[in-house]
């Protein structure tokens, strides 16, 4: 498309407004739609050479109008955006994208087949202080993340359409999957309705992730003051996103340690680092790259699927609030067993089982067998013709090379390796000399470990973060060092063992055998 994108803003209200003088800054604005007549015609007389209208099939029938940006309530969302895509337009939605899974599966299959672009309004993916902070975290500078709280709370704007949840809490949802690079295990609300019986006026939320990642969200439209503060707390740095801040001020980061005497860990403070940011409107950015996307092709940075992945922790909050804060297993699409992140590729003749999420810049070659439930990260590479038994982790990093075998519930640890021949040369093709490496149910395998090739690791075994491996592993062993050597026992719920054998956490009793440890039946 060679000319600037002609663009319909629907929707002229609280947000609307805004669109439509950013999409007029950038050039872009052709078009205003709201049922509000003498709304439009307000905006009409502000800006030049800008038509309105009263309904969506103008809009649609509109050959020089290539994009509508949807700044409508939430419930009129799939059917404006379903139309629109079907009638060849690019389509711009605020958040929420829509209100169930199978509606966002839909409208992203819909511009899939049509080859347009579908983006969603999550505007603080596109602040400068979201995306250095991001950049930190992606380069390693800030470790190992523990856990994450966000804060948005005000006496603001109070709505009748929707819940605190819905209203405050898409954009740090959002932000903060962008950070983990999963989906979370399990998500707990729970929230006070002052106001209106059936409308909840504050919520908090918790998550737990497959990588041991913990987040909180705590959202208020009655709080004595304004905060809108997202927290990040690493095992090098921790960081601080405050919007309420002059733009100077807005992202810090704190270097504090943790150093151990005595067993004791004893907090070491440090000065706050300031972090340079390049001032700009978010909302400019967040339309201008629509516009990008639209003119290149580009994949939006929040496209389709992020917006379902952020509706999916949405729904399960609003279950866990309607459950008295029981918790919920986020589902990424009811409508679908398998999830597949767009930038991931799974060769045809590889398997995948039910419930199973790849996510980013992973890769699944020929042959190779994924079984139910696993949790795949990013930048990960399996097969060919590799075997991946049901609800294994294998966090980011990570390669599994033919000649591996992943019993059930095999967590690997970030940036692992595993290797499958011996000894390796360029120039000398070994792949007929291929040692294979087995993996037995529940076993871990930490951080940066190395399982040299030909080796077994028992069931329940944990092979401590950096350890090198180079003989099999008995089961319920703990191994650490370099070369790995037996530092103990472990139970099956990951605790180490005493020297009775008897786990002081959830009380299961084991016996030593030649191949390692026997859980005591009944115990």
């Amino acid at each position: 498309m060679g000319h600037s994108p002609k663009i319909c803003v629907i929707g002229s209200g609280y947000w609307g407004k805004n669109l439509i003088r950013n999409f007029n800054n950038l050039g872009s604005l052709s078009m205003i739609c709201d049922k509000d007549t003498e709304a439009v015609a307000s905006f009409c007389s502000m800006y030049e050479d800008v038509q309105g209208c009263n309904s969506l099939s103008e809009v649609l029938s509109n050959e020089a109008i290539d994009a509508v940006a949807i700044a409508t309530p939430a419930e009129t969302h799939f059917s404006i955006a379903k139309e629109a895509l079907l009638a060849g337009k690019h389509a711009f939605v605020e958040k929420p994208l829509v209100l169930s899974e199978s509606e966002a599966r839909e409208l992203i299959n819909i511009a899939e087949e049509k080859n347009l672009t579908l983006m969603v309004g999550h505007l603080l993916q596109y602040h400068p202080a979201f995306i250095k902070l991001k950049e930190l975290v992606d380069s390693g500078e800030l470790g190992r993340i523990n856990y994450i709280y966000s804060h948005r709370l005000n006496l603001g704007k109070i709505r009748r359409e929707e819940n605190i949840f819905w209203s405050f809490a898409p954009h740090d949802i959002s932000m903060l999957l962008s950070l983990a690079g999963e989906m979370p295990e399990s998500v707990r609300t729970s929230g006070g309705n002052y106001l209106h019986n059936s409308i909840a006026d504050t919520t908090m939320t918790d998550m737990t992730f497959p990588s041991g990642l913990r987040a909180h969200i705590f959202v208020s439209w009655l709080h004595p003051f304004k905060e809108q503060k997202f927290v990040v707390v690493a095992d090098k740095k921790m960081a601080v996103f405050d919007d309420t801040l002059p733009w100077d001020e807005k992202l810090k980061l704190y270097p504090h340690k943790i150093h151990w005497e005595t067993g004791q860990p004893i907090p070491v403070k440090a000065d706050a680092e300031l972090v340079v940011l390049e001032e700009s409107e978010p909302l400019r950015d967040e339309c201008s790259h629509f516009l990008t996307c639209i003119q290149t092709g580009e994949t939006p940075r929040t496209d389709g699927l992020e917006g379902l992945r952020v509706l999916s922790i949405l729904n399960s909050g609003q279950r866990s609030l309607d459950l008295d804060g029981q918790a919920v297993s986020p589902n990424v699409d009811d409508s679908s067993d398998v999830f597949v992140h767009e930038s991931s590729n799974v060769d045809p003749d590889a398997e995948i089982g039910k419930g199973t999420m790849i996510w980013n810049f992973s890769r699944v070659l020929g042959k190779s067998r994924i079984g139910t439930d696993c949790r795949i990260g990013q930048n990960v590479v399996i097969g060919p013709d590799v075997f991946i038994g049901n609800r294994c982790k294998i966090q980011n990093n990570i390669s599994v090379y033919t000649g591996v075998t992943l019993e059930d519930d095999v967590f690997c640890g970030p940036s692992m390796v595993f290797t499958n021949v011996f000894n390796p040369r360029c120039e000398v093709p070994r792949m007929d000399q291929i040692r294979s490496t087995l993996v037995k149910k529940g076993a871990t395998l930490g951080a940066n470990s190395t399982i040299v090739c030909g080796n077994t690791i028992g069931r329940y075994a944990f092979v401590a973060a950096g350890a090198v491996v180079t003989q099999n592993v008995a089961d319920h062993a703990l191994v650490l060092g370099n070369p790995a050597r037996q530092a103990g026992w472990m139970c099956e719920c990951g605790e180490k063992l005493p020297e009775d054998m008897t786990c002081e956490v959830c009380g299961k009793q084991y016996e030593q055998k030649s191949q390692g440890l026997n859980r005591i039946a009944g115990s």
